[in-house]
């Protein structure tokens, strides 16, 4: 199992950032993936972590398609892999439809058959075979209803290999989605014990491609925290905001993904109660209510034993690749992953 390094969307220090992560790739940490919501952009920090290291892969976790057209996605995807020396891993996703409609003004439509699409089109532009056009059911290229001036183009430099594309997804036909095309898997909020929540819509996935589920990269989330004398109220106290204002929030009250993913995982009360109120302005008692076992199935924290039992459950889960968010000074940060290091190890 891998590991890599993660970030919060913004309010970052970058050059404290930059610190951390040459320290985490001296250590041996293969990825680091950055973020965007509706604050930074992921693409300018990854560029300029590109500049100050030199073997880490730099991941997007993820780029929003309704902020980019397909052809914008695959030119900053291969030029930020150009620029690194063939490092880049091109993560993306629909978000949802309150940033999609709301942030980005594109609506959230067909969205399993846009995703198809942006990465049918995406691969058509790296593989440089022909002039672009694409006849889908989203995206005409050259566009229809303009002024009829449009002309199939090719990308102006050969990229020195197609980008590993990675999916965001959640639902079991997003999933599905992602298992038949994609090259590795972005899950939000991923409990490995519940991996059974979505073997089904990997299996189907993957059958369709007649693929081995063991090449897709599963890239997880997990706060760490190893120790004896962890904290452990203070660290669920911090873990529980995430997945609170997720749950509660992150989109409307019909159609907020985490919400139901948390019901999927067997939360339903605690994820209404959650939802009402957040969305009644309650904020800090709906991140309150998020349960224990939850954020305790998504972390990494206590002392060596837990840490080696839990290990176990996400190896087993077929977790590829586990995306460490630290707390601390930088030291302490760095710290935390080096004694992870040699947990996995044993």
């Amino acid at each position: 199992m891998k590991l890599a390094v993660g970030f919060m969307p913004s309010g970052n220090d970058f050059t404290e950032m930059a610190e951390f992560v040459k320290g985490a790739e001296e250590l041996g940490v293969d990825q680091v993936w950055m973020p965007e919501a509706y604050g930074t952009d992921a693409v300018s920090i990854l560029g300029w972590l590109a500049a100050q290291t030199n073997r880490i892969k730099l991941g997007s976790a993820i780029l929003q398609m309704p902020a980019r057209a397909p052809a914008m996605t695959a030119m900053t995807g291969a030029t930020l892999d150009l620029l690194s020396g063939g490092r880049a891993l091109l993560g993306i996703g629909l978000s949802g439809p309150q940033v999609a409609e709301g942030w980005y003004g594109q609506p959230y439509t067909k969205p399993i058959q846009r995703t198809r699409e942006y990465i049918e089109i995406m691969r058509m532009i790296w593989d440089r075979e022909e002039r672009l056009s694409y006849d889908g059911e989203v995206y005409k290229l050259p566009a229809e209803g303009g002024k009829g001036l449009g002309k199939p183009l090719k990308l102006m430099f050969k990229p020195s290999r197609p980008l590993p594309v990675y999916l965001a997804s959640l639902g079991p036909k997003n999933v599905a989605l992602t298992a038949e095309l994609a090259d590795g898997w972005l899950p939000a909020f991923f409990v490995p014990d519940r991996i059974d929540v979505f073997t089904d819509a990997l299996k189907e996935g993957a059958a369709r491609s007649g693929r081995d589920l063991s090449t897709l990269d599963i890239v997880v989330g997990a706060t760490i925290a190893i120790g004896d004398d962890v904290p452990i109220d203070a660290v669920r106290s911090m873990s529980k905001m995430p997945v609170g204002f997720y749950i509660g929030g992150m989109g409307a009250r019909e159609a907020n993904f985490y919400n139901d993913l948390a019901c999927r995982y067997g939360y339903e009360k605690e994820a209404k109660e959650i939802q009402d109120l957040f969305l009644s302005g309650k904020k800090q008692e709906a991140m309150a209510l998020v349960p224990d076992s939850l954020v305790d199935s998504m972390g990494l924290w206590g002392d060596k034993s837990r840490i080696l039992d839990r290990l176990d459950v996400y190896r087993e889960a077929g977790v590829t690749t586990l995306n460490c968010q630290v707390g601390g000074s930088i030291d302490a940060r760095l710290e935390q992953i080096r004694r992870l290091i040699e947990l996995a190890g044993d």
